[in-house]
């Protein structure tokens, strides 16, 4: 399943690989890597995909869960499906409270001892879906762990979840798409070992 998603990824456009002239992310990071993850919203068969693998890890992995949270605002289409799939409330959760009328963080309904499974599009450093997990927390629900469709694996982001006490869950991840682009003859192995290599220093990594 992982290489599948990641196959999609690349075939429909969400996952640009540009190794030899980085993108510039909004945290200055230069990344050889952009993933758009909300692409996957017009692409209805890839979307019903990603919606079904998600249900079904959360029959396996958390059969007891009672709500589905989405992340404001990639996490709350994939949230919606797979809700629905699942015949689950579903809540959303915003990155800050609103500055109006009842300044809700989480919109929908959501009781003390919930158990509640956050879904997430994408995992860069971790912060914002955590972020959403807290504010869970806070209305004394439980997380029973967090959902994404993809991951770069930063060694930053996967320390910030097991500080946490937070565990993630990923359909795809980095290393699965590089194999698959190489596979596909999008990449070289030269190409592949280079980004590789970005993934363990991202911040530094270009600028060295």
């Amino acid at each position: 399943m992982a290489k599948e998603i990641a196959g999609k990824l690349l075939e429909i456009g969400a996952v640009h690989l540009r190794p030899d002239q980085p993108f510039t992310w909004t945290s200055g990071i230069k990344s050889p890597i952009y993933c758009d993850n909300r692409i996957t919203m017009s692409h209805p068969a890839v979307r019903r995909k990603i919606a079904k693998a998600f249900a079904d890890l959360i029959r396996e992995r958390y059969p007891q869960a009672e709500v589905i949270a989405g992340t404001a605002t990639a996490g709350i289409p994939h949230a919606a499906w797979v809700a629905d799939l699942l015949d689950l409330p579903m809540i959303y959760v915003r990155d800050k409270a609103k500055g109006h009328g009842r300044q809700n963080q989480i919109e929908g309904a959501i009781a003390p001892g919930q158990k509640v499974v956050v879904i997430e599009d994408l995992i860069s450093t971790g912060g914002s879906s955590l972020k959403a997990a807290q504010a869970v927390l806070e209305e004394k629900a439980e997380v029973l762990g967090v959902i994404a469709i993809f991951t770069y694996q930063f060694p930053d982001a996967e320390a910030l979840f097991a500080e946490a006490g937070v565990e993630l869950t990923t359909l795809s991840n980095y290393t699965v798409l590089l194999e698959t682009a190489r596979e596909a003859g999008v990449i070289s192995a030269q190409q592949e070992a280079l980004l590789g290599d970005w993934r363990k220093s991202p911040r530094t990594f270009f600028s060295s």
